[in-house]
């Protein structure tokens, strides 16, 4: 039996032995193989290494931004408001437009209004006054206008409709302290469109107006307002009107779409006057006026624009709208603030039919105006 077993053993370090020498004699003859095939093609063994160090030492680049924003920085102006001689703010503007011996400039209608004196200020340093062709408070575009002679360029129009969520963007403009940081460059990329943002179009802290605008995470800062916003080929695609500036939120400008800024100036530019139907009434928000008076403090619906008297003879009354009437709906569509009735309005032209519904008496209503113009807001 102990012979047996030692003969066991004996065999398998023979089966182990031949299995390393196997090993051996496989490593020897496959560096062979390499060292002949080195030697053999050197050529191409070198080209490989050179291949891969370079692949490794690659450097990316980024200088498309750098040469859309050269394109772009020397139709953006300064724009200073004086009033009784004294510059008392300051925002930014771009050059749109140049023909028959005149350039445009678009800005801002809040970085104009109430200006007795405007000038614009040059990237070459130039400072000149510029006419006030007109402006429009509701989509806070301006048009100025000055002999084309006293501009360096003109930029470029793009195309926010074309524009995709993702898409990299870049502002020019003159922040904070105009004369220590014109020409300011921030970027970022296009964050949202088709935004409905609810604005004041006075100091108060109502909203007003509800705009339809671009979003974006490039820094906008006081001062940028009338600035371009620009797509990576230098060409402006919005104007910049407002920062969202609350705590907690950070990286959310808005820019009036390019599209809609330039057919108001077309407008302004041509002297006409831009008129927007009324309704003839005056309103609350529902949940104010549930503050107001708490005879309606018990209705149930929560949004809506409460009608708080109704103009004689005016659009609303002709079709039998009644003070104490809530405007739940325009076209199907719900109304959830005054300011938010405003902007579905004004998506008409005057002259045009415009369906509503009301909360009266505990149920529904619809109601069918015919829109009119007049000096009055609503």
């Amino acid at each position: 039996m102990e012979k047996e077993l030692n003969q066991n053993n004996n065999n398998n370090a023979k089966k182990i032995t031949l299995v390393v020498l196997g090993l051996i004699i496989a490593i020897i003859v496959g560096a062979g193989s390499m060292y002949y095939f080195i030697g053999a093609n050197p050529e191409m063994f070198q080209k490989i290494i050179t291949e891969v160090v370079e692949k490794k030492n690659v450097t990316v680049t980024d200088t498309g931004l750098a040469d859309a924003v050269e394109k772009l920085s020397n139709a953006v102006v300064v724009v200073q408001n004086y009033q009784n001689g004294n510059l008392v703010w300051t925002g930014s503007g771009f050059v749109y437009k140049s023909e028959n011996g005149t350039a445009y400039i678009l800005t801002n209608h809040h970085v104009i209004e109430s200006g007795d004196e405007i000038r614009v200020e040059f990237t070459n340093g130039s400072n000149e006054v510029v006419k006030v062709v007109g402006s429009d408070k509701y989509t806070d575009i301006a048009v100025l206008s000055l002999d084309e002679s006293k501009i360096i360029s003109v930029a470029q129009m793009g195309s926010s409709t074309n524009a995709r969520v993702g898409d990299t963007v870049f502002t020019v403009g003159a922040p904070l302290d105009a004369s220590a940081y014109s020409g300011t460059v921030t970027r970022g990329i296009i964050s949202g469109k088709d935004r409905l943002v609810s604005v004041s179009l006075s100091n108060s802290k109502t909203s007003d107006w509800v705009m339809c605008v671009l979003q974006t995470d490039a820094a906008i800062n006081s001062g940028n307002s009338g600035g371009p916003l620009a797509n990576a080929n230098g060409e402006v695609i919005g104007v910049n009107s407002l920062k969202l500036a609350s705590n907690g939120v950070e990286g959310m400008g808005f820019a009036i779409p390019i599209e809609t800024a330039l057919e108001y100036a077309e407008l302004i530019e041509s002297g006409k006057e831009i008129s927007r139907p009324y309704l003839g009434v005056s309103m609350l928000n529902l949940a104010d006026a549930k503050i107001y008076d708490p005879s309606i403090s018990s209705i149930s619906i929560e949004n809506g624009a409460y009608v708080t008297a109704v103009e004689n003879n005016s659009p609303a009354s002709k079709a039998g709208l009644q003070k104490g009437d809530i405007i739940t709906k325009i076209d199907g569509k719900n109304v959830v603030s005054v300011a938010f009735l405003k902007y579905l309005l004004y998506q008409h032209n005057v002259g045009d039919k415009m369906e509503i519904t009301v909360y009266r008496n505990n149920k529904e209503v619809n109601l069918t105006i015919e829109l009119s113009v007049s000096s009055n807001s609503l």
